[in-house]
């Protein structure tokens, strides 16, 4: 089993008790008709709960259309997503953890900026800077199992990649790091023991097992404090 999650950041001031107000009750319907089929599209914002720690947590809901086969016609049905996410405040930095695979978490962190702000751009990507990403999985290197490389200065070489157990003996990782910078990671995380695939916008992916609060909860304990 996979889980997977993206961070953004927030450009704009706002403080929890007033993103709950904005969030809270938000619903959204939309009439869809095809042929002899019609029902109502609901996005919707709901189980909002201001945490012990401060953090603001909910599930985003929408639904879509998709169309299934039926004696040789397609019937299209629609199908209800949900997205639980976790507002936190990180020092002068307000992050919103989605999780959701990168296209969906994107969509909606795009719709969550226009709820709360009247417009998109207002909730961007969350960056990594390559050498906190380095020192990052370094804590454990022996647990490091894949690294890509991007920006590399190799001609018509756009990105390096290392597969391996024992990735900290090889002198093709050094090698590698004076021509690139390090863009994605899967590593064991040494202090909960993990495997989790980490890039530098912050899309995070938890390889085995994990229930939604241990996973909101790595999340904020070790790639919060890694945001530029």
């Amino acid at each position: 089993m996979v889980s997977a999650g993206k961070v953004f950041k927030l450009r704009e001031e706002l403080d929890l008790p007033t993103a709950a107000t904005k969030l809270n009750g938000y619903r959204k319907e939309e009439p869809f008709r095809e042929e002899q089929t019609s029902f109502s599209l609901i996005t919707e914002v709901h189980g909002l709960v201001i945490r012990e720690d401060g953090s603001l947590s909910g599930v985003f809901s929408r639904d879509i259309v998709f169309h299934v086969m039926h004696h040789g016609n397609l019937i299209p049905v629609p199908k209800t997503l949900e997205a639980p996410f976790l507002f936190t405040k990180r020092g002068d930095n307000l992050l919103l953890f989605i999780v959701e695979k990168k296209e969906r978490a994107n969509n909606i962190a795009n719709l969550l900026s226009e709820i709360l702000f009247i417009t998109t751009g207002s909730i961007v990507e969350a960056r990594i800077d390559p050498n906190v990403l380095k020192t990052f999985h370094e804590r454990n290197i022996e647990g490091t199992k894949v690294v890509f490389f991007e920006d590399v200065d190799i001609p018509n070489i756009n990105k390096l990649s290392l597969y391996g157990s024992s990735l900290s003996n090889t002198s093709l990782y050094l090698d590698y790091l004076s021509h690139g910078k390090i863009w994605y990671a899967v590593m064991t995380s040494k202090k909960y023991g993990y495997i989790i695939g980490l890039t530098r916008t912050a899309i995070v992916t938890i390889f085995g097992n994990i229930g939604l609060p241990e996973f909101m909860t790595y999340v904020t304990d070790e790639i919060f404090p890694l945001i530029s």
